[in-house]
């Protein structure tokens, strides 16, 4: 019984935090507006050492975004 009480409570939080726009879940680890700028300086030639220096993504994480 407690469970359902524990899963309206979280689905009542969750409908009051979309009311209020705020974001529901997991923070983005990096913003859009960074992966654009990776993506941008690796079409320019740019080793992921140099793109993680200026955007301060990790090498992994540019692995996933950029691809190869």
């Amino acid at each position: 019984m407690e469970r359902t009480f524990t899963a309206e409570r979280a689905a009542h939080a969750r409908a009051v935090a979309e009311a209020n726009h705020r974001q529901i879940g997991r923070p983005l680890a990096h913003p859009e507006d960074k992966i654009e700028y990776a993506r941008l300086l690796k079409a320019q030639g740019d080793s992921l050492g140099v793109i993680a220096g200026k955007t301060g993504i990790p090498k992994t994480s540019l692995h996933r975004y950029l691809g190869d």
